[in-house]
């Protein structure tokens, strides 16, 4: 067998010899032979499929360390690692997406008052939490005022005070008005003051899981956009035109298997693990908000839901109930009722929001 020079070994692989020289000392492509006097590495030709993927893996921005592991997997399994490894580096890109879209909404921002509508534009809401039928207290929060609308889910053996402190801390913040380059910085603080809160509450533990800590969804309204801010499996709603869409995401473990091609919708929504969240606020969780601006429409209404809720009851009857109930406090009472209807096994909170234009 005629071994190849590093040189022509590069050539043929389309890697440079000082990256051949890297992944010699890292283990992940061994020269088939080193020459005892001169040190050269020598590579046999059969070398160069591995040498050809490790090159095509890297170019698609997988470190070494997971390069390594797929390079020793068999094709199939190989195949369903580079799938999960893709369809995360998709979703953190939708995530910067959303982070570019929220800059660009925030750096253009208009006067509030110059809205899609005519008329400045007001909300008109309600708010409940229920322990539902199963559990012996509630952990929820549910809050809504003139400005702020927030569910916060708490969990652990200080669920419930975590779940208060994080909404307290949101409470009299005022976005309407303010200028547009602040708009970023208001909400990270007001994130930031919402995690010393909770974690004032449960203490010094190391993990949510020991002392307990909350999710946290809100909506702030500017004059003309809803702000929003999630972490956590608490969802938002906006029932638009008769059609129902949920604009969070999921902060859980099944649902980053699901992202990440491992799980099907069906199989997350009955897997053991479905409620085991990736994002909280609590010690030693990552607590990283999702941001957004949302244009409003006069008629839009919005939904802020535990998972009580949507864990529980069919989109499908969320959106029947939003589109039939005429006020705020009844959507918010029908959906609960739902809920226990289908066993109750949560504590479920909801926050029924609707745009429209201000009375003159």
């Amino acid at each position: 067998m005629e071994l190849l020079t590093i040189g022509a070994f590069a050539k043929a692989s389309r890697l440079s010899p000082k990256a051949l020289r890297l992944y010699d000392e890292l283990g992940l492509l061994a020269p088939a032979r080193v020459d005892p006097v001169t040190g050269y590495r020598l590579y046999a030709p059969e070398q160069l499929d591995r040498a050809r993927l490790v090159a095509w893996l890297r170019r698609l921005g997988m470190p070494l360390a997971r390069i390594r592991h797929v390079c020793t997997l068999e094709a199939d399994q190989a195949a369903r690692e580079i799938r999960a490894f893709w369809a995360r580096v998709e979703a953190d890109t939708a995530a910067r997406r959303d982070l570019a879209t929220f800059l660009i909404d925030h750096l253009s921002w208009k006067d509030p008052t110059m809205t899609v509508s005519a008329n400045p534009l007001e909300i008109r809401y309600a708010a409940h939490s229920d322990a539902g039928l199963v559990r012996d207290g509630n952990q929820d929060t549910a809050y809504a005022d003139a400005h702020l609308l927030a569910v916060a889910d708490g969990c652990g053996r200080t669920g419930a005070p975590a779940s208060r402190a994080a909404v307290d801390a949101l409470k009299g913040l005022e976005t309407e008005g303010i200028p547009a380059g602040n708009l970023l910085n208001l909400l990270e603080d007001a994130v930031d003051r919402a995690r010393q809160a909770v974690e004032g509450v449960v203490g010094t533990a190391s993990s949510v899981e020991q002392a307990g800590g909350t999710t946290l969804t809100a909506m702030l309204w500017t004059g003309g956009q809803m702000a929003l801010v999630h972490i956590g499996d608490s969802r938002v709603y906006l029932l638009r035109d008769g059609q129902l869409f949920q604009i969070t995401q999921d902060h859980t473990l099944v649902q980053s298997m699901v992202d990440e091609g491992r799980l099907t919708p069906e199989e997350a929504a009955c897997h053991p693990q479905r409620a085991l969240l990736v994002r909280a606020l609590g010690p030693g969780a990552d607590g990283t908000p999702d941001m957004r601006l949302h244009d409003a429409r006069p008629d839009d209404r919005y939904l802020l839901c535990s998972d009580g809720l949507s864990s529980v009851v069919r989109a499908d009857e969320i959106r029947q109930v939003l589109a039939e109930s005429a006020e705020p406090d009844q959507a918010v009472r029908d959906l609960i009722a739902l809920a226990n209807g289908s066993g109750g096994p949560d504590n479920v909170s909801c926050v029924v929001a609707d745009v429209m234009e201000r009375r003159r």
